[in-house]
């Protein structure tokens, strides 16, 4: 399993370098190495967007019974 820097993978995915390193120090990616002070990982680890794009949420205070 060849493994890429998370910066490269960061880029071909089109997220910022640091949410991806967020996203590793955090545990989110299951193939994420750090070695010395290099992040490694899988190119074929997929980057999933876990934020609410439904609005589901939108305008939830206003929804409140009170």
């Amino acid at each position: 399993m060849d493994k890429i820097p998370l910066t490269e993978y960061a880029k071909t995915n089109g997220i910022d370098p640091s949410t991806a390193r967020r996203r590793a120090i955090d545990g989110k990616y299951n193939t994420a190495e750090k070695f010395g002070r290099i992040w490694v990982i899988d190119p074929k680890e997929p980057h999933i967007d876990h934020r609410v794009t439904s609005g589901k949420y939108k305008n939830w205070r206003k929804n409140t019974p009170e």
